[in-house]
């Protein structure tokens, strides 16, 4: 079930790496180089498949933007805050 604004932005107070914006959740996160970055993103893409859903995301060197949204619902969900739940806990090992 596609989440309101209201419980959207409370629910961000917990994931402040987090920002709401375009219909979606958004983050960004630098690393030391491209091979702690690239780590990260292998374990975020277990977890993805572990929770069939899987993010926008791009890479550029040492930084990993991510984009998260629930395509189904046309906008943001529990689904999306699970994962991003998940990929701080991973993000936050690796650095």
């Amino acid at each position: 079930m596609k989440l309101d604004d209201a419980i959207i932005e409370k629910r961000l107070l917990h994931l402040p790496d987090w920002d709401y914006f375009d219909n979606a959740i958004h983050a960004e996160f630098e690393f030391d180089n491209f091979k702690d970055c690239f780590s990260a993103m292998s374990r975020i893409a277990f977890e993805c498949e572990a929770q069939n859903h899987h993010p926008n995301w791009s890479n550029t060197y040492n930084v990993l933007k991510i984009t998260l949204s629930t395509h189904d619902e046309d906008g943001v969900t529990l689904k999306d805050f699970k994962l991003a739940e998940a990929i701080e806990a991973i993000v936050e090992v690796e650095e």
